[in-house]
């Protein structure tokens, strides 16, 4: 395995070999991007999780080549080095992770060429600016807009980029006068690598309120099916036994079967039709 990092200078073979120490001393290890993070706001994330999180920057050529050495899958995260990559390490599980770095990010106005991660989507109704060329920048920007008493208004709301597609220059313009911002800044993971498996964004990004309902309405559909189909468990036999004996007892009045338990029943249902009768009557 030594034949990837040989030739290294000491300084870069120290680098691999602190890789290699950390993979063994935390439970995951996660390739981040943090292109267009500022040095600020990437110090203070650092901060934030050094609790329980290491952060490690170093060259993609050094990444590269601690995964050859530990090989097996670790040779697999290699096609998740991007442009500016870094490993971070932490016993944390995948997505508790990645829920504390989608926690740090924050929204930036869009430049010139930049691919828009979101639908970019302009509502409508009024806005501050009054009229004059602003009006004509929406237009060109394919933003209805008209006057309405003294001030421009957005017509109707408008998808003006679609999520993948490239933001131009007019775009970009009226987007920051309108003060929409749809760009991240911020730890983006790439892929972590946990317990022997690889977990990746799509996967990761639970919402767990949606999770949560999911869950409570999969336990009350098996709840009733279970109750409906007379099933009994533990958790259902109580309200098996209940709904049997409510139709037990409508079948009972319905057939006038003279019992102790329902002769109420049938005494109330002949009040009842009688009192019908006697209306009609009348």
């Amino acid at each position: 395995m030594a034949v990837y990092t040989r030739h290294l200078p000491q300084w870069k073979r120290d680098e691999v070999e602190e890789v290699k120490k950390n993979v063994q001393e935390y439970a995951l290890i996660g390739i981040i991007d943090m292109y267009g993070i500022p040095a600020t706001q990437f110090q203070q994330i650092r901060r934030n999780l050094k609790k329980t999180t290491i952060i490690k920057v170093m060259r993609n050529t050094l990444i590269d080549h601690a995964f050859s050495e530990l090989g097996g899958a670790y040779e697999g995260l290699k096609q998740h080095i991007t442009g500016h990559s870094a490993l971070i390490f932490t016993n944390d599980n995948p997505f508790k992770l990645f829920k504390s770095l989608e926690q740090t990010k924050t929204k930036r106005s869009a430049k010139a060429g930049e691919i828009t991660p979101v639908d970019i989507v302009v509502a409508k109704g009024p806005t501050s600016f009054k009229p004059g060329p602003i009006v004509s920048e929406l237009q060109q920007a394919g933003i209805p807009a008209t006057i309405e008493g003294g001030k421009v208004k957005i017509r109707e709301t408008k998808t003006i980029v679609k999520a993948g597609e490239a933001v131009d220059r007019k775009q970009v313009g009226i987007l920051s006068k309108l003060g929409v911002k749809p760009m991240d800044v911020g730890i983006a993971l790439n892929v972590a690598f946990y317990q022997d498996q690889m977990y990746l964004p799509d996967v990761l990004g639970v919402d767990e309120a949606e999770y949560y309902n999911r869950l409570v309405l999969a336990v009350q559909q098996a709840f009733n099916l279970s109750v409906n189909a007379a099933y009994p468990t533990a958790f259902t036999m109580e309200a098996i036994l209940a709904k049997a004996f409510r139709e037990a007892r409508s079948l009972g009045i319905e057939a006038a079967i003279y019992e102790k338990d329902v002769i109420d029943g049938i005494i109330a249902k002949a009040y009842r039709q009688m009192n019908t009768i006697k209306v009609l009557v009348e």
